[in-house]
């Protein structure tokens, strides 16, 4: 085994943070456990001016993993986007049998790379390097971008039989979150052209945005984001454990030892009581020096009924006609409902 082989294979601590798509470079950087810990989004986003990146070709990444003899061992966590993925990825990485890896850009790129030899052969030898852990009685847990969920029946369908979490909310819960939040409605018209897309790809459709309002954009990223979810559990039904996000804020405890045991990690109530206790419930996940809770989050909802009723119950509408059209958001209605 050469020595960038017995690197590999040793820790996590070389994190693959970007794939060159033409030359398919590969570009590594020093990342210690903590810093994973800390991490919400493991892209550039992490980068600092005095980053040390170490640049591999591909060839030599794909020879020395196999060198390595790492094999397949990653869980994941999907989701329709603003339903608590990240904190849910913070809480059971609190328990040291979880290693919890947030958003690869890699995985990200791969998502919106055709389907063919060149994705799997990538995704091959990432889905390795990100199944590698500091504790080895622990397994990795992906929580994915929103977007990733279109790829997740393949992921599902990987020889290791990895398991998944399902996260979202019934569609008036997403509707007025998105629009109550200061950014998340240009956030969503952003997405729309994509999300229009793959839609459209999914159902053999031809819908167009152009003329569809602010409620019912919010409506469309539910709707493709959701039915993407309803595919995914298809492929591989007894390993997906679907959480709306509400139960979990109405009952902690509960659904988070639901989720823990999905990835069969046992855990008693002393353990979900100390994770519960510490900063993730009361931070925002996605930039934990800010503070954020329930009660926060239920003032945005409440915000969001009172002053976008009219878009909210366009965006309503707009699922439900779609749901009366096409099977696959009516199973998405039926999940979350």
């Amino acid at each position: 085994m050469d020595a960038l082989a017995h690197s590999l294979a040793r820790s996590p601590d070389l994190f693959p943070v970007a794939l060159d798509g033409r030359s398919g470079a590969v570009a590594f950087l020093p990342l210690s456990e903590a810093a994973y810990a800390g991490a919400s989004f493991l892209d550039s986003r992490i980068l600092t001016p005095h980053t040390a990146i170490r640049t591999w070709p591909w060839a030599e990444i794909a020879s020395a993993v196999t060198a390595s003899g790492l094999t397949e061992r990653v869980d994941f966590i999907f989701h329709i986007g603003h339903v608590g993925s990240t904190l849910l990825s913070r809480l059971l990485g609190r328990h040291p049998a979880i290693f919890a890896i947030r958003e690869p850009e890699i995985l990200r790129m791969l998502a919106l790379t055709p389907p063919g030899v060149e994705r799997d052969q990538y995704l091959g030898v990432f889905l390795k390097l990100w199944s590698r852990t500091f504790n080895q009685d622990s397994r990795s847990v992906i929580k994915a971008t929103s977007f990733v969920s279109e790829i997740a029946p393949d992921l599902l369908a990987r020889p290791s039989g990895p398991r998944a979490l399902m996260m979202g909310v019934r569609p008036e819960s997403y509707l007025a979150t998105i629009l109550g939040a200061p950014h998340s409605p240009s956030e969503a018209r952003m997405l729309a052209p994509q999300r229009m897309a793959r839609l459209n790809q999914r159902l053999g459709t031809a819908w167009r945005t152009e003329t569809l309002g602010v409620g019912e954009i919010v409506a469309l990223g539910w709707a493709c984001e959701a039915s993407a979810l309803v595919g995914a559990i298809a492929r591989a039904r007894d390993r997906v454990h679907v959480l709306d996000f509400d139960r979990f804020l109405h009952d902690p405890p509960g659904q988070l030892a639901s989720a823990f045991a999905h990835f069969q990690v046992a855990v008693t109530e002393p353990d979900i009581r100390a994770v519960l206790t510490g900063p993730d419930m009361t931070s925002y996940s996605k930039a934990p020096e800010h503070a954020y809770d329930a009660a926060l989050r239920n003032a945005v909802l409440d915000d969001g009924r009172r002053e976008f009723a009219t878009e909210i119950r366009r965006g309503l509408d707009w699922i439900a006609r779609a749901a009366g059209e096409h099977k696959s958001i009516a199973e998405a209605v039926a999940l979350f409902g």
